[in-house]
């Protein structure tokens, strides 16, 4: 490694506004940020196991989630209910692919693919891995960036219920999977917030004193 780490310089980065402050060596009491007032840390405080404990939260909420009803809907006395999948092959069947397409991508494959990466990264980070730091910190980038892009069926959900009240001809209704739903998206969206990129370089710095 060339170029010198702020924790060399002894330079702490401020978690909840950016500053770049200097730690003060020997210095017992809690270390502020200057500008915000936030406590100060070289790494996020326990942010593997944090990690762990929502993403296997995620895991469980996942389950219901995708097995119970997202949404009911009674017409003309006639009520059915659609999981998330059930609802995608409902679009597919009667030629709406393109919002079927966005709706399995937004609800299935980055949920599913936010939980496998987050947790490819605690593995390897618990593994002290050296393979390809540049990309995995890449992965976790953009595992942060595309989370709340999940919310897309929930708010679907959201809008149909809000508007479609016609009393005994149309009715919607959320079901209980649409709130484990929610949950594995808030979660994962905090997980991927309380993970550290910087674990993924520290075996590499250390590995260079």
């Amino acid at each position: 490694m060339t170029g010198q780490t702020a924790a060399k310089a002894s330079l702490l980065s401020c978690h909840s506004c950016g500053l770049l402050s200097r730690a003060t060596p020997g210095h017992h009491v809690r270390a502020a940020c200057p500008r915000c007032g936030a406590p100060l840390h070289s790494r996020k405080t326990n942010s593997v196991s944090r990690t762990w404990a929502l993403i296997i939260a995620a895991y469980v909420f996942y389950i219901p989630a995708n097995l119970l009803p997202v949404m009911s809907v009674t017409s003309l006395g006639k009520t059915q209910s659609d999981t998330i999948m059930s609802g995608v092959f409902y679009l597919v069947v009667h030629g709406m692919w393109p919002l079927a397409l966005l709706i399995f991508f937004a609800s299935v494959v980055v949920p599913m693919l936010k939980l496998i990466i987050l947790t490819y990264l605690l593995i390897s980070v618990q593994r002290r891995s050296h393979w390809r730091p540049v990309d995995r910190t890449r992965l976790y980038r953009i595992t942060e960036a595309v989370g709340r892009w999940s919310m897309v069926d929930i708010y679907v959900v959201t809008i149909l219920v809000a508007l479609v009240k016609l009393g005994n001809l149309a009715t919607i209704q959320a079901g209980a999977g649409a709130v484990f739903f929610a949950a594995v998206v808030v979660i994962t969206m905090f997980a991927a917030m309380t993970f550290d990129p910087r674990l993924i370089w520290d075996v590499m710095e250390n590995e260079h004193e």
